[in-house]
């Protein structure tokens, strides 16, 4: 009966009758109707994308997801334990990262508040995403104001999210499977969502306008540092070149123009909307008084600013013709086949593993980033290396074993006083505290430690390596990192990327597998189809656990290609196996990603030129 009746409710709405939702339901609901012809008798299931269109989307939303990281990771904890699902949508309405209790997993799938379900009105009718990312407006969509009546029963609030040219790029949702029947009930989580995308958007507007300058504005001075209500990005004559949502809506006001239309503020000097001048923007620096940073926009508004200098940028030396065929250090060599972002990293890697610069190693969790910072200690030839987790290092006690302590009565040497000459590996930078980031520094810049209640420094010979699954210069934008530790740190930096993003795939797992038998195996078809269909989601990590299952498989006395298929398990695979693809199928495919180079594919497939050959043949194919 309640569905016959919202049924109803909405074809009166059709029909042109009154009715008491928000406008903004209404106009949702009008466009399900006209615009896309969504039958709301009908129920529809929540559509989840398969695995490779999500890893396109979310490969084409990287850049997003990770400045986004830190503010949902945030808001997720203001709301843990209260039954809220956090969703992050791009611009087609496919939920490229989700946070949310994996002990509802199956509830959550259902109801599409999980990873890849797409919201876009087309699809699931009138909902928080998808009318957010149609009207650029934060909502909430709670209960039945949403079109299907499937999803009668949940309350979804979002913000749209948009980059600092004006254009709306993604949309954050806050979701109950279950809600208090009030819609107010929802207008906290609608201030945190506003919040976070603010802060979101301030982290992309830092992060990208490093060497411009950047004004804050607020309400009040004490909010300009951590959470202002706005910021613009300015190049050297004043001109604005990037702005926030909240900047353009500011302007906008001012300049009596729809926020928007982004082109037609983008690119005017910024004493067009507030009462400055160009010429003088160092006057709104921290070094001035808050008083004296009081400004007014040109349709009388006033609030207070704060400028951030440019960061000078670096003087780029002349690139030398590189080296020809000069062969890669074995520790580094064994870490990459054929693939070309891989080849580029290990030879850059080459070059400075000599040297005592820091390095800054990110990439998703598993893609080698501790394997990839020994080989540079081994090709460097220095002395003892040591990995410490950067967690570990929040104990005081634990410091005292990093850099010694000095007492009354003794005087401990701590572990960098063993590694002289040697490197210092830090896993996970991010989750170092501000105390030991600032002791790390002094290390950094140079060259010496001050131990644990003491008071003169120790010189100690010690390269520093960090690695992170985290964009450390957005960690720094956000607050999360100081960015003295950062600037100090990131001497050289290298990015590696997911398994399922590398073309040396089969190589690895030949070399892995070839290590483990001690011989090479032809696996035939089905298992290489399901070595390159699967995602990777653990990356490196994760093929080195199959490797094992396989290993103990094929020592049972398992066919080597059967051993494989069921150690990366049929669950798992990123696209279902079809039973119509043929070995012939499977052979074009590898031809074609080796460009039709026999001897690449053959590398690739683990066997001889002349194996390939022989199944051309026998298969019929050119």
């Amino acid at each position: 009966m309640d569905d016959l009746h919202h049924i109803r409710e909405i074809e009166s709405v059709w029909q042109g009758q009154g009715a008491t939702r928000d406008p903004i339901v209404l106009e949702s609901w009008l466009r399900c109707l006209n615009d896309y012809g969504l039958d709301p008798t009908i129920r529809a299931a929540a559509h989840i994308v398969t695995d490779r269109e999500l890893r396109e989307h979310r490969q084409r939303a990287d850049d997003l997801i990770n400045i986004a990281r830190v503010g949902i990771e945030r808001l997720y904890g203001l709301v843990a334990g209260q039954n809220y699902v956090l969703l992050l949508a791009d611009r087609a309405g496919v939920t490229v990262e989700y946070l949310g209790d994996e002990r509802q997993k199956a509830a959550l799938r259902r109801g599409g508040l999980y990873m890849g379900a797409e919201w876009s009105e087309a699809r699931a009718g009138t909902c928080a995403v998808g009318a957010c990312l149609e009207a650029g407006e934060a909502l909430i969509i709670h209960q039945t104001d949403h079109f299907d009546t499937t999803h009668a029963g949940l309350s979804c609030t979002a913000a749209p999210i948009f980059d600092t040219q004006g254009q709306l790029v993604a949309a954050l949702d806050l979701s109950l499977l279950a809600s208090p029947l009030p819609r107010a009930s929802q207008s906290m989580a609608l201030n945190l969502v506003r919040q976070t995308v603010r802060r979101i958007e301030l982290a992309n507007i830092l992060a990208e306008s490093r060497h411009d300058w950047v004004l804050r504005l607020a309400s009040g001075p004490e909010a300009l540092e951590g959470d202002p209500d706005c910021a613009l990005a300015l190049d050297g004559s004043g001109r604005v070149i990037g702005a926030t949502n909240g900047a353009m809506r500011l302007l906008a006001t001012a300049a009596g123009r729809d926020w928007r239309d982004g082109r037609g503020l983008i690119g005017r000097t910024v004493s067009d909307f507030l009462q400055i001048r160009t010429d003088r923007l160092d006057d709104l620096t921290q070094a001035q008084p808050a008083q004296n940073r009081l400004i007014e926009t040109r349709d009388g508004h006033h609030l207070f600013a704060l400028v951030t200098e440019p960061q000078p940028r670096p003087v780029r030396q002349p690139r030398r013709a590189p080296a020809k065929n000069v062969p890669l250090p074995a520790p580094l060599a064994r870490l990459s086949g054929d693939d070309p972002v891989m080849a580029q990293i290990l030879s850059r890697a080459a070059m400075i593993a000599h040297s005592a610069l820091p390095v800054v190693i990110t990439g998703p969790t598993g893609s080698g980033k501790l394997t990839l910072a020994q080989a540079i200690h081994q090709a460097g030839g220095r002395g003892p290396v040591l990995a410490l987790s950067c967690a570990d290092l929040a104990d005081p006690e634990a410091e005292a074993q990093l850099m010694g302590r000095v007492a009354a009565r003794k005087t401990e040497s701590g572990l960098l006083a063993e590694l002289s000459g040697g490197t210092l590996i830090l896993q996970n930078l991010e989750d170092l505290t501000e105390r030991m980031q600032i002791r790390l520094s002094r290390l950094l810049a140079e060259g010496s430690y001050v131990p644990l209640g003491g008071l003169r420094p120790v010189q100690a010979d010690v390269r520093v390596i960090g690695t992170s699954p985290r964009d450390l210069a957005t960690l720094v934008a956000a607050g999360g990192m100081r960015a003295d530790f950062f600037h100090r740190i990131e001497g050289a930096g290298f990015h590696l990327p997911g398994l399922a993003a590398r073309q040396d795939l089969l190589w690895l797992a030949d070399r892995m597998m070839t290590d483990a038998l001690g011989r090479r195996i032809d696996l035939g078809p089905e298992a290489l189809r399901r070595l390159t269909r699967h995602n990777w989601p653990g990356n490196l990590r994760e093929l080195s656990h199959v490797v094992h299952r396989w290993q103990a498989a094929v020592a049972a006395g398992t066919d080597p290609g059967e051993a494989l298929q069921a150690s990366i398990g049929p669950t798992t695979a990123q696209v279902a196996v079809q039973g119509s693809e043929t070995e012939a199928a499977v052979l074009r495919r590898l031809l074609e990603d080796s460009g039709g180079n026999i001897s690449l594919c053959a590398r690739r497939m683990g066997v001889d030129r002349s194996t390939i050959h022989r199944r051309l043949r026998r298969l019929g194919l050119q």
